[in-house]
């Protein structure tokens, strides 16, 4: 039997003999996805850790092309590969002043790198089909998640056959909103093997492999300590209760020390394993929370943001305003702004609320008036956003910065603040007073703060800007700012990305182009830089670059809805009907609403002449969109070809008001030709000649002027 497998059963080694049982091809690696190991890609890294040096020993090309996602899943690979340090960091005054956080997609665009390094790795090295066993993803992190997904998709069996495995409680998806859903990819690409589990109190059988029955409670309860307490063996966690507190902090101490001998080479542990063991050993409101507050700094810059607010939340709830104050303010602003970012506003809300019941400081009430603001302008759900609250609090947090004592906090203070009342604007519909806030608060930092104070929250202003001059058409305006902020911050794709999307519209295509290539260097995988790449090769005329793109794009996400309606029609023009059409209905099946793929849905059919289902499609296309220029002139030349020409003339009438599109005039001259409307025909014949040189109009046009002539000698 082939394919990936998932094996669920209520202990490790129960599932152990389970798998043993597959006939599986040789092992490449067994790994632990437990988040308490090494926190964000605790799997993916454990076997990026295996297989990583050799494969780049081998294909040293690999390190310059995967550099982003190796380092950030993997720190222990970055002295192999070059280093991502960025530009506006190297220049900053002091560590973590210049600040820039990635997208909540940013984990899963490394997820498709790692596996993109698989894909290129795996097959050259020499050893056949192998296995990768992933255990404990009951307990995995988000990341890992996502990886697993991603593998699962696009990892064939015959390459790396894949074994999930848990225990029986139902997998379920992380909160908040799912970038791709694990349990889905389980049920429908993999093998299911379960064993139920045992009744309450019974033991399952077999032996028990790491021995708990033996030896003292006290050496049992050190072995669980020594495994991370990760054991799901019930023996090796009833010795570790039975003891004492003092003398299980004083395992976790033996344990820190171990670790942390090995944290400087493998920095990974950093995130999972020593602030772990540090919280529960003697030290665990000093050292503990110290090692706590590292890791969540380290997730929120790399953007795992749902780690981050994980431990936050614990982080919070060891400490308190009057309990370690320093510690627990940022813990609890963190663990808001990370909730939001990962997709979960309205924790965030409860956290910010609760935040406020507990302190009396300017500063804190500020910030937390100000993201809460954004929560109600940008992070809620459409139905839940609100543009009064998010402007009253943002007033609020304004309202406090500007009475701050310090004149170069006020200045800074005032000017970010006023840059999410910018935001706000922006989604009211007053882009123009959005700009004017940017200006001033451009103008102030220039003018309150020295040169390299606050280099980043320059840029940002500057970035806000170009972002709302290219919403109201200054395109123009919208480059100078780019050409600005690239001097400085010349390493970050959404810069690249966004200004060949200006590029493009201005009709400067090869320069989009280079844009959208120097973005894919410096970002790991994502799709949407392939599919505006892929229209603006289709600009040019470059159909195989254009398809290539497309195809990226969709094995990247194969439920895009803009790519798949971009391939479709462009395997459409090709004559690729059957493949177009399958590209319409995985689309429908996201979207069964989409009014554009129900118009090429019904085009495709009228060309297969099932007339009365492309009919079907057109209606329904413009029911959801009645302004759709392209449907009703489908619907025209249905009508034509049936020989309705009253109704073909109504469609091609209604589409040429909606779109003078070339082709749609051609198409109602050639009606207007077939029902002896010659001067009419001319007519569009003219108008399709005014901008194309299209000969065919040419020639129709002057057999219509001929047989004018002869009807009226």
């Amino acid at each position: 039997m082939t394919g990936h497998y998932w094996i669920a059963a209520p202990l490790r080694r129960e599932r152990d003999r389970l798998r043993a049982g597959l006939g599986l091809p040789a092992p490449l690696a067994v790994v632990d996805a437990h988040r308490r190991l090494r926190g964000p890609y605790s799997a993916a890294g454990a076997l990026l850790r295996q297989v990583a040096p050799e494969a780049l020993r081998r294909m040293p090309e690999l390190a310059a092309r995967h550099y982003i996602e190796l380092q950030e899943s993997t720190p222990e690979l970055a002295p192999l590969v070059p280093q991502r340090i960025r530009a506006l960091e190297k220049a900053a005054n002091a560590p973590g002043e210049a600040s820039r956080y990635p997208a909540r997609l940013h984990s899963l665009r490394v997820s498709h790198g790692i596996v993109d390094f698989l894909l290129a790795a795996l097959p050259g090295s020499g050893d056949g089909p192998r296995t990768l066993v992933v255990e404990n993803v009951q307990h995995a992190d988000v990341t890992d998640h996502e990886f697993l997904a991603a593998a699962l998709r696009r990892i064939p069996a015959e390459l790396l056959t894949l074994v999930v495995a848990t225990d029986t409680a139902e997998l379920e998806d992380p909160p908040g909103m799912v970038s791709v859903s694990l349990p889905a990819e389980l049920a429908v690409r993999t093998t299911r093997v379960h064993r139920h589990g045992a009744p309450a109190g019974a033991e399952p059988d077999g032996p028990d492999p790491d021995g708990a029955g033996s030896g003292s409670l006290a050496e049992a309860a050190a072995r669980y300590v020594a495994g991370d307490c990760i054991s799901d063996e019930p023996a090796l966690r009833a010795a570790y209760e039975a003891l004492t507190g003092p003398e299980r902090a004083a395992l976790h101490d033996r344990r820190a020390e171990e670790v942390a001998a090995r944290a400087e080479e493998e920095p990974s542990l950093r995130l999972g394993t020593l602030p772990y063991h540090l919280l529960r050993g003697s030290d665990g409101d000093g050292a503990g929370l110290d090692a706590l507050r590292e890791a969540q700094l380290r997730c929120k810059y790399l953007g795992f943001y749902h780690a981050a607010a994980e431990m936050g939340e614990e982080g919070r709830h060891r400490t308190g305003p009057d309990v370690r104050p320093e510690l627990w303010w940022p813990f609890t602003r963190e663990t808001g702004v990370c909730l939001a970012a990962a997709g979960r506003p309205e924790e965030s809300a409860v956290v910010q609320d609760e935040a406020r019941s507990q302190t009396t400081t300017p500063k804190h009430h500020m910030s937390l008036a100000y993201e809460t603001g954004m929560l109600y302008a940008r992070h809620f759900p459409p139905e839940l956003r609100d543009e009064r609250r998010a402007r009253a609090y943002v007033n609020q947090a304004i309202a406090i910065s500007d009475l701050l004592p310090d004149p170069k906090e006020r200045a800074f203070f005032s000017v970010f603040n006023r840059n999410g009342l910018a935001l706000v604007e922006v989604r009211a519909g007053r882009p123009d007073e959005a700009l004017r806030l940017l200006d001033e608060g451009i103008e102030r930092l220039d003018r309150e703060l020295g040169i390299g104070e606050r280099t980043w929250h320059r840029v940002g202003l500057r970035y806000n800007r170009a972002q709302v001059n290219g919403m109201s058409g200054r395109l123009e305006d919208a480059l100078e700012d780019y050409a600005s902020i690239m001097d400085l911050d010349h390493d970050f794709a959404d810069h690249y990305f966004n200004r060949g999307s200006m590029l493009r519209r201005l009709g400067r295509i090869e320069e989009a182009i280079a844009d959208y290539e120097r973005a894919i260097t410096l970002e790991s995988p994502f799709p949407e830089v392939h599919y505006n790449r892929g229209e603006a090769r289709l600009e040019l005329g470059d159909l195989d670059g254009a398809l290539a793109d497309f195809d990226r794009a969709l094995e990247l996400e194969p439920g895009n809805l803009e790519a798949l309606l971009a391939r479709a029609g462009l395997l459409a023009d090709q004559g690729e009907a059957k493949a177009a059409l399958a590209d319409v209905e995985a689309g429908l099946l996201v979207d069964a609403e989409h009014p554009h793929l129900l118009c090429l849905q019904g085009r495709l059919w009228g060309e297969e002449g099932r007339t009365a289902e492309a009919r079907d499609s057109l209606d329904a296309a413009l029911r959801h969109d009645p302004e759709l220029a392209e449907a009703w002139a489908i619907k025209g030349e249905l009508a034509y070809v049936e020989g309705d020409l009253n109704a073909a003339l109504a469609d091609f009438d209604r589409a040429v008001e909606l779109e003078a599109r070339p082709e749609f005039r051609f198409n109602r001259g050639v009606v207007h030709e077939a029902a002896g409307s010659l001067v009419q025909a001319v007519a569009d014949f003219d108008a399709v000649l005014a901008v194309t040189e299209d000969e065919e109009a040419r020639s129709r046009r002057e057999t219509c002027l001929r047989a004018a002539e002869r009807a009226h000698p």
